[in-house]
C-alpha cells in the first residue's frame, strides 16, 4: 500500500531552498548527540489508554525498524506473504494531564500515537505495511490515531504537524534549541476541531464525505481529498474546471515560476500548448512538460504533477502543486505566490487544506504534501536541538 512520507522531500529541498529554513534557526554549536529526549504530554482531556510508535529509518545504516523508550534500534524482521505481524513495538503513552520522556534516534520517519487501541502493523517481503484508513479493510480503520513526521540527522531536527493524510487528533510539536526558546506549531485554535469538521460538513461538492466515524458514530478523522478522490467520496473531477481555466489562461500569458526563495534569479516560463504545459529557462530552452493535471495528481502532488528530488522538475512541480491546491495561479501569474490573504479564494480549491488552515493558532499546517512551499507548513527546526516535544491537545 503507498504511503506518502514527505518530510525527506522537504530536508531534500533544504539543501536547496535555504529559505525554507524558520527565521531564526540556530545552526549546529556541536554535534548533535545520538538520542534527544522527546517530551510526550497528554492534555487531550480524554481518559483512553495512549500507545506510542517511533518508526522509521536509521540514518547510520538505512535500515528501516523501530525504537524503543531509551531510544534502542531494532530492525524490523523479514516479512512475508501475505503480510505477517509485526514486533509489538508500543510504547505506553501518558494518561490525561500527565507526561513522558522518551529517546529519539537519528530516524527519519514517524512518531504515530493512539488512543484505546494499540494500532496494527504487519511486514511484507518490502517492509513494513503502515495504515492505511482509505481501505475499509485496514485493520486500524477504526482505531483513533495520528502521527508526526520527523528527522534528525548530524545538521540537527526538523519535526511537523502533518495533516497531509488525514486530519484526526489534535496535536503539537515543539523542539527547544541548547540555549534558546522553545518554537511550537501545530496548536489549533479555540474550538477548532469542531470547528473543521463542521465546515467540512457544510461543505457542497462532497466534501462532507471525507469524514470517517466510528461504528459508535464518533468521528475519527477527514480522510484528505486525494483519498477521497481514490476511493470516490469526492468527484473525480473536483479541480476540472480550475484547471480548465488556467489552461486557457496560461494559453496566451506566461506563468513564472521562481522556485527557489534564496535564488531569485533562477527562473522558469511556462505557456501551455494543446494538452501540454512546456516551461522554459532564461535561454529559451524547454527545460520540463507537464500534461493537463487531474484532481487525484494536484490533490497528491504525484502522477502528472510527479517532483523528483532534481533542481528543474521537482521544483517546478511543487510550485505548481502549491498553486492548483491554493488556486492562486489565476490570480498571480508569479509563482509561488508570498501572500496567504490570496489563498483558497477561488469557489475551486482545496476545501480540505483551506479548512485546516484557518483552524491553526498560527495559521500554519500541512493540507498536502508540498504546503511547504513558501514556509506555510507546520514545521519547527532548530540545528542544535536538546528537546523536542509533542502535546495531545483538547478535542473541545
Amino acid at each position: 500500500m503507498r504511503k506518502r512520507l514527505h518530510l525527506p522531500a522537504i530536508v531534500a529541498a533544504l539543501v536547496t531552498a535555504a529559505g525554507l529554513l524558520t527565521a531564526g534557526s540556530s545552526t549546529p554549536a556541536e554535534a548533535v548527540p545520538a538520542t534527544i529526549p522527546l517530551k510526550i504530554s497528554n492534555n487531550s482531556g480524554r481518559g483512553d489508554a495512549v500507545y506510542i510508535y517511533n518508526l522509521g529509518t536509521n540514518l547510520a545504516t538505512g535500515q528501516q525498524g523501530w525504537a524503543d523508550a531509551a531510544g534502542n534500534f531494532h530492525a524490523w524482521p523479514a516479512g512475508g506473504t501475505p503480510p505477517t505481524p509485526a514486533p509489538d513495538a508500543s510504547i505506553a503513552g501518558p494518561g490525561n494531564g500527565g507526561s513522558i520522556t522518551i529517546q529519539m534516534p537519528k530516524f527519519s520517519g514517524r512518531v504515530y500515537f493512539s488512543y484505546g487501541q494499540k494500532l496494527v502493523f504487519k511486514l511484507t517481503t518490502g517492509g513494513l505495511v503502515q495504515p492505511a484508513v482509505q481501505n475499509p479493510s485496514d485493520p486500524n480503520r477504526n482505531i483513533l490515531f495520528s502521527w508526526s513526521e520527523y528527522t534528525l540527522n548530524n545538521d540537527g531536527l526538523w519535526i511537523n504537524s502533518t495533516q497531509v493524510d488525514m486530519f484526526s487528533v489534535p496535536y503539537a510539536v515543539g523542539v527547544q534549541p541548547v540555549g534558546g526558546t522553545t518554537k511550537t506549531t501545530g496548536h489549533l485554535k479555540a474550538g477548532g476541531y469542531n470547528g473543521f469538521f463542521n465546515s467540512l460538513r457544510g461543505q457542497s461538492g462532497g466534501w462532507a464525505n471525507l469524514i470517517q466515524t466510528a461504528p459508535n458514530g464518533s468521528v475519527l478523522r477527514a480522510l484528505a481529498p486525494l483519498y477521497g478522490v481514490e476511493t470516490g467520496a469526492l468527484p473525480a473531477s473536483a479541480m476540472d474546471d480550475y484547471v480548465n481555466r488556467v489552461w486557457s489562461k496560461y494559453s496566451s500569458q506566461t506563468l513564472t515560476v521562481t522556485p527557489f526563495s534564496n535564488e531569485p534569479n533562477t527562473k522558469y516560463f511556462g505557456r501551455v500548448s494543446g494538452n501540454t504545459m512546456n516551461f522554459t529557462n532564461s535561454a529559451g530552452q524547454v527545460v520540463t512538460s507537464f500534461q493537463k493535471p487531474d484532481s487525484a495528481s494536484i490533490f497528491g502532488c504525484f502522477k502528472l504533477l510527479d517532483a523528483p528530488n532534481d533542481l528543474v522538475r521537482g521544483p517546478i512541480s511543487r510550485t505548481l502543486c502549491a498553486g492548483y491546491n491554493r488556486s492562486t495561479l489565476l490570480t498571480n501569474a508569479n509563482q509561488p505566490d508570498p501572500n496567504d490573504s490570496g489563498f483558497y479564494l477561488d469557489n475551486v480549491t482545496n476545501q480540505y487544506s483551506k479548512k485546516i488552515h484557518a483552524q491553526m493558532a498560527d495559521g500554519k499546517a500541512y493540507g498536502f504534501a508540498f504546503d511547504d512551499v513558501g514556509a506555510h507548513e507546520a514545521l519547527v527546526h532548530d540545528g542544535n536541538p536538546q528537546t523536542a516535544f509533542l502535546t495531545l491537545d483538547p478535542f473541545n
